[in-house]
Protein backbone atom coordinates (compact mmCIF):
# COMPACT_ATOMS: atom_id res chain seq x y z
CA UNK A 1 0.00 0.00 0.00
CA UNK A 2 1.14 3.56 -0.67
CA UNK A 3 0.93 4.45 3.05
CA UNK A 4 3.48 1.74 3.90
CA UNK A 5 5.76 2.92 1.11
CA UNK A 6 5.48 6.50 2.37
CA UNK A 7 6.33 5.52 5.93
CA UNK A 8 9.25 3.37 4.72
CA UNK A 9 10.66 6.19 2.63
CA UNK A 10 10.17 8.56 5.57
CA UNK A 11 12.05 6.17 7.85
CA UNK A 12 14.80 5.78 5.26
CA UNK A 13 15.06 9.59 4.92
CA UNK A 14 15.31 9.94 8.69
CA UNK A 15 18.11 7.37 8.85
CA UNK A 16 19.98 9.10 6.03
CA UNK A 17 19.56 12.45 7.75
CA UNK A 18 21.15 11.02 10.88
CA UNK A 19 24.25 9.70 9.10
CA UNK A 20 26.27 12.95 9.28
CA UNK A 21 25.43 13.15 12.99
CA UNK A 22 26.74 9.62 13.57
CA UNK A 23 29.87 10.38 11.56
CA UNK A 24 30.64 13.64 13.38
CA UNK A 25 29.80 12.30 16.82
CA UNK A 26 32.86 10.12 16.99
CA UNK A 27 35.57 11.72 19.15
CA UNK A 28 36.67 8.11 19.63
CA UNK A 29 38.17 8.22 16.15
CA UNK A 30 40.92 10.50 17.41
CA UNK A 31 41.65 8.39 20.45
CA UNK A 32 41.76 5.29 18.25
CA UNK A 33 44.51 7.04 16.27
CA UNK A 34 46.44 7.33 19.53
CA UNK A 35 45.67 3.65 20.16
CA UNK A 36 47.18 2.79 16.78
CA UNK A 37 50.24 4.89 17.59
CA UNK A 38 50.73 3.25 21.00
CA UNK A 39 50.20 -0.26 19.54
CA UNK A 40 52.69 0.34 16.77
CA UNK A 41 55.20 1.72 19.29
CA UNK A 42 54.67 -1.42 21.38
CA UNK A 43 55.44 -3.57 18.30
CA UNK A 44 58.63 -1.60 17.72
CA UNK A 45 59.65 -2.07 21.35
CA UNK A 46 59.07 -5.83 21.01
CA UNK A 47 61.22 -5.99 17.84
CA UNK A 48 63.95 -4.00 19.61
CA UNK A 49 63.93 -6.38 22.58
CA UNK A 50 64.09 -9.40 20.25
CA UNK A 51 67.09 -7.93 18.44
CA UNK A 52 68.80 -7.18 21.75
CA UNK A 53 68.20 -10.75 22.97
CA UNK A 54 69.50 -12.28 19.76
CA UNK A 55 72.72 -10.29 19.99
CA UNK A 56 73.22 -10.14 23.73
CA UNK A 57 76.48 -8.93 25.22
CA UNK A 58 78.37 -10.20 28.24
CA UNK A 59 80.26 -6.99 28.78
CA UNK A 60 79.02 -3.42 29.05
CA UNK A 61 79.09 -1.44 25.86
CA UNK A 62 80.69 1.97 25.75
CA UNK A 63 77.86 4.40 25.04
CA UNK A 64 79.43 7.25 23.18
CA UNK A 65 79.23 6.37 19.51
CA UNK A 66 76.13 8.37 18.67
CA UNK A 67 76.08 11.93 19.85
CA UNK A 68 73.06 12.91 17.75
CA UNK A 69 70.46 10.65 19.39
CA UNK A 70 67.48 12.29 21.11
CA UNK A 71 68.13 13.13 24.77
CA UNK A 72 66.28 10.65 26.99
CA UNK A 73 67.64 11.54 30.43
CA UNK A 74 65.35 14.59 30.61
CA UNK A 75 62.18 12.52 30.19
CA UNK A 76 60.64 10.90 33.22
CA UNK A 77 57.37 9.16 34.04
CA UNK A 78 56.42 12.18 36.18
CA UNK A 79 56.41 14.41 33.09
CA UNK A 80 53.76 12.32 31.34
CA UNK A 81 50.76 13.96 33.03
CA UNK A 82 51.85 17.46 32.06
CA UNK A 83 52.46 16.66 28.38
CA UNK A 84 50.82 18.92 25.82
CA UNK A 85 49.41 17.26 22.72
CA UNK A 86 50.86 19.27 19.81
CA UNK A 87 54.43 19.89 21.08
CA UNK A 88 54.77 16.26 22.23
CA UNK A 89 53.62 14.78 18.91
CA UNK A 90 55.92 17.20 17.05
CA UNK A 91 58.89 16.21 19.24
CA UNK A 92 58.19 12.47 18.95
CA UNK A 93 57.97 12.84 15.17
CA UNK A 94 61.33 14.67 15.03
CA UNK A 95 62.91 12.04 17.32
CA UNK A 96 61.60 9.17 15.20
CA UNK A 97 62.99 10.78 12.03
CA UNK A 98 66.37 10.98 13.79
CA UNK A 99 66.22 7.31 14.78
CA UNK A 100 65.21 6.42 11.23
CA UNK A 101 68.48 8.01 9.96
CA UNK A 102 70.51 6.05 12.52
CA UNK A 103 68.83 2.72 11.80
CA UNK A 104 69.11 3.14 8.03
CA UNK A 105 72.83 3.79 8.53
CA UNK A 106 73.10 0.70 10.77
CA UNK A 107 71.25 -1.36 8.16
CA UNK A 108 73.75 -0.29 5.47
CA UNK A 109 76.82 -1.17 7.55
CA UNK A 110 75.22 -4.42 8.76
CA UNK A 111 74.60 -5.49 5.16
CA UNK A 112 78.28 -4.90 4.34
CA UNK A 113 79.24 -7.21 7.20
CA UNK A 114 76.51 -9.76 6.29
CA UNK A 115 75.09 -9.43 9.78
CA UNK A 116 72.36 -12.00 10.63
CA UNK A 117 70.15 -9.30 12.11
CA UNK A 118 69.62 -7.56 8.75
CA UNK A 119 66.12 -9.02 8.00
CA UNK A 120 64.80 -8.03 11.45
CA UNK A 121 66.49 -4.64 11.17
CA UNK A 122 64.73 -4.08 7.83
CA UNK A 123 61.42 -5.10 9.43
CA UNK A 124 62.07 -2.61 12.21
CA UNK A 125 62.79 0.23 9.76
CA UNK A 126 59.58 -0.62 7.88
CA UNK A 127 57.59 -0.46 11.15
CA UNK A 128 59.31 2.82 12.05
CA UNK A 129 58.39 4.39 8.69
CA UNK A 130 54.82 3.24 9.16
CA UNK A 131 54.72 4.77 12.66
CA UNK A 132 56.15 8.04 11.30
CA UNK A 133 53.41 8.15 8.62
CA UNK A 134 50.70 7.44 11.19
CA UNK A 135 52.07 10.13 13.48
CA UNK A 136 52.30 12.55 10.57
CA UNK A 137 48.60 11.99 9.77
CA UNK A 138 47.63 12.62 13.40
CA UNK A 139 49.75 15.80 13.44
CA UNK A 140 48.05 17.12 10.27
CA UNK A 141 44.65 16.41 11.79
CA UNK A 142 45.34 18.54 14.87
CA UNK A 143 47.58 21.06 13.10
CA UNK A 144 50.74 20.23 15.04
CA UNK A 145 53.91 21.83 13.60
CA UNK A 146 56.68 19.73 12.05
CA UNK A 147 60.07 20.28 13.63
CA UNK A 148 63.09 20.16 11.36
CA UNK A 149 65.78 18.00 12.88
CA UNK A 150 69.33 18.25 11.60
CA UNK A 151 70.64 15.24 9.70
CA UNK A 152 72.98 13.42 12.07
CA UNK A 153 76.65 13.04 11.20
CA UNK A 154 77.19 9.29 11.21
CA UNK A 155 80.42 7.35 10.71
CA UNK A 156 80.92 6.56 7.00
CA UNK A 157 81.66 2.87 7.66
CA UNK A 158 82.62 0.50 10.44
CA UNK A 159 85.68 -1.59 9.62
CA UNK A 160 85.12 -4.40 12.13
CA UNK A 161 82.23 -6.74 12.76
CA UNK A 162 82.54 -6.09 16.51
CA UNK A 163 82.11 -2.34 15.90
CA UNK A 164 78.85 -3.08 14.08
CA UNK A 165 77.68 -5.22 17.01
CA UNK A 166 78.55 -2.55 19.55
CA UNK A 167 76.88 0.18 17.53
CA UNK A 168 73.73 -1.85 17.02
CA UNK A 169 73.60 -2.68 20.73
CA UNK A 170 73.94 0.95 21.77
CA UNK A 171 71.37 2.11 19.26
CA UNK A 172 68.86 -0.60 20.22
CA UNK A 173 69.25 0.07 23.95
CA UNK A 174 68.66 3.76 23.38
CA UNK A 175 65.70 3.14 21.07
CA UNK A 176 64.13 0.73 23.57
CA UNK A 177 64.10 3.54 26.17
CA UNK A 178 62.59 5.88 23.62
CA UNK A 179 59.82 3.41 22.64
CA UNK A 180 58.97 2.79 26.27
CA UNK A 181 58.60 6.51 26.91
CA UNK A 182 56.76 7.19 23.61
CA UNK A 183 54.30 4.37 24.34
CA UNK A 184 53.47 5.89 27.74
CA UNK A 185 53.26 9.36 26.18
CA UNK A 186 50.74 8.24 23.53
CA UNK A 187 48.59 6.62 26.22
CA UNK A 188 48.66 9.69 28.47
CA UNK A 189 47.81 11.95 25.50
CA UNK A 190 44.69 9.95 24.57
CA UNK A 191 42.23 12.04 26.63
CA UNK A 192 43.76 15.26 25.27
CA UNK A 193 43.53 14.00 21.68
CA UNK A 194 39.88 13.01 22.01
CA UNK A 195 39.09 16.44 23.49
CA UNK A 196 40.44 18.18 20.36
CA UNK A 197 37.61 18.57 17.85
Amino acid sequence: PPVLLDSLSLLFSLILAQLPVFASASPMRRSSDLDKLSNQTKNLMKLTQELLKEHAFDSDVESHRFRSLPEMSNRSANDLTSLELKPTLSQLHADLKLYEHHFEWLNRVSKKHHHPAVPKLMEMIKEMKSLIMLLNRQMQRIDAPKLTSATPSLPPHLPYHFDVLQSSHELLQHFKLFCDWAYRAFISLKPKASAVQ
